[in-house]
């Protein structure tokens, strides 16, 4: 923010430096004005390099709970050797001379603020401009790059304002009413919710700001269930989906939820072979599609950085609140046609902290899904999979708050599990690292012919715990309901007369 104009106007930068002064010269006189604008302003909100040194003194002051005045302040500085930088310690004189009182300096500060906000905007406009003409920069690179720097300067004004406790107990307790009403009905989602029952119970649904891998050996249905799970979220609890698929055509991702909807398998509508209660069945699908919030991107090939300014574009126009990518292995770590990555585990490695690095900023659920490598079919016994088999695994074990397989032991002509019960269309949903909960086996139902996900048949369906191999009961909600004491009610007892209440 140091030039003093700009390059194309030759006008003054926005700047206030008459409130910077007034700001300065009442924090000198009253201690208490810090209070005020702590949280408001940071250093580099000040135009004047002097005004930025000095607010950084009273800071540091305030930080060791020393007095601030005039004479703490010039004594800081003068140990810094930082006296004469800002002009010497007349013009700290001259600063409290200019105020009488600081009872407008948080009007003043905010002043200061927006003209921060306005030069950060014209130096993001000028490096635009400038990136623009320069055809070495890489154009997705520096989409990704702008929208960083707008957010940047939209994080550096804060606008959180402070707020009584029983108003933050209220809105706590509607949210444990729902938890409880969720558990009473055997839910217990607190996170995107799969619809699938015992994976909600074991997951507790998708948390925001969690990157959760989902790998496997192709032929297992990791599209499918994701295509499941972006269905469900969609249709069930109305939530907004991303799917970004890199593998199938928009048309294709399109053709597998009407699948799983109608239940004609995606080969019938390629060939035709349609009958006519099933065109029935395809005009009520279609018309619930209208209803359905899910974005499908199929752009092959898609570098993080794109994939970053795409989502952030989604997140605030369309309110999306689960980001899918099939898969992580197809991304490129970079738009540039050579990009300068050592090797292929480096690039996946820089895919996989962008996308939990995504989940962060969004604070929204990402699920990545990944390709295990051939181990797996080399192996004897069941061949189930293992975190070794990670393809080109880089760091995506490390960055994953979340890695599970899909394994289905039919693929593998296996229609018996060791204790002789027949496991045909049954799917394994192996939770081998889960940062925030148990590591768990879920046993999920799998339609071949319409690709499509469900809940294990059996009533309380059974699931092992990888860690401590003690079997789980998901259907495990409790029959008898508490007391019922609601937000509502409490809300009601706030308005009673405290000496109507008998005790």
């Amino acid at each position: 923010m140091g030039a003093t104009a700009t390059k194309k106007t030759g006008k003054l930068m926005p700047q206030a430096l008459e409130i910077e002064k007034a700001v300065l010269g009442a924090l000198l006189i009253d201690r208490e004005a810090l209070v005020i604008v702590i949280d408001i302003l940071i250093v580099d909100h000040f135009y004047s390099n002097a005004h930025k040194i000095i607010y950084q003194a009273v800071n540091e002051l305030y930080q060791k709970s020393e007095p601030i005045d005039l004479l703490t302040v010039t004594n800081h500085l003068h140990k810094a050797d930082l006296i004469a930088e800002i002009g010497g310690g007349g013009y700290l004189v001259e600063l409290t001379n200019m105020v009488a009182s600081s009872a407008n300096i948080e009007f003043h500060a905010r002043i200061i603020v927006e003209k921060h906000i306005k030069r950060a905007l014209i130096d993001v406009g000028h490096k635009l401009v400038s990136e623009g003409l320069d055809d070495g920069v890489d154009c997705f690179d520096q989409l990704d790059a702008s929208e960083q720097a707008l957010f940047a300067v939209t994080s550096s004004v804060s606008t959180k304002a402070t707020t009584v406790i029983m108003d933050v107990a209220m809105d706590l307790l509607k949210d444990i009413e729902q938890a409880n009403n969720r558990y009473l009905k055997g839910i217990g989602v607190s996170g995107v919710s799969s619809g699938l029952t015992a994976l909600d119970k074991a997951t507790g649904g998708w948390q925001n700001s969690d990157l959760i891998i989902i790998a496997g050996r192709p032929g297992m249905g990791k599209s499918a269930i994701v295509t499941t799970i972006a269905y469900n979220a969609a249709y069930l609890h109305n939530t907004p989906v991303a799917i970004f698929s890199l593998e199938m055509s928009k048309k294709q991702v399109t053709a597998r939820i009407l699948s799983l909807i109608t239940g004609i398998s995606t080969t019938k509508m390629r060939n035709g072979n349609i009958k006519d209660h099933e065109w029935q069945a395809l005009g009520e699908a279609i018309e619930k599609f209208d209803k359905l919030k899910i974005y499908i991107d199929d752009t092959p090939g898609l570098g993080i950085n794109e994939a970053r300014a795409k989502c952030r574009r989604l997140k605030k126009n369309k309110g999306v609140q689960l980001f899918i990518f099939d898969y992580l292995q197809l991304m490129t770590g970079s738009s540039d046609k050579n990009p300068a990555f050592g090797n292929r585990e480096q690039e996946i490695g820089k895919i996989s902290r962008g996308l939990k690095g995504l989940a962060k900023e969004l604070d929204t659920p990402v699920i990545a899904l990944a390709q295990l490598s051939r181990a797996v079919e080399t192996r004897g016994g069941a061949k189930r999979p293992q975190l070794s088999d990670l393809r080109e695994s880089g760091t995506i074990e490390q960055d994953a708050d979340m890695v599970s397989f899909l394994y289905r032991p039919e693929y593998y002509g296996i229609m018996e599990d060791e204790t002789g019960t027949n496991v045909v269309g049954m799917a394994e949903f192996i939770i081998a690292k889960h940062r925030h909960g148990s590591m768990e086996t879920v046993k999920l139902k799998f339609e071949s012919g319409s690709t499509k996900f469900e809940d294990w048949p059996d009533e309380d369906q059974q699931y092992f715990s990888t860690q401590t191999n003690a079997l789980v009961v998901a259907n495990n909600a409790s029959s008898a309901a508490p007391p019922v004491i609601s937000a509502t009610t409490i809300a009601d007892m706030r308005s009673v007369d405290p000496k109507d209440i008998p005790f």
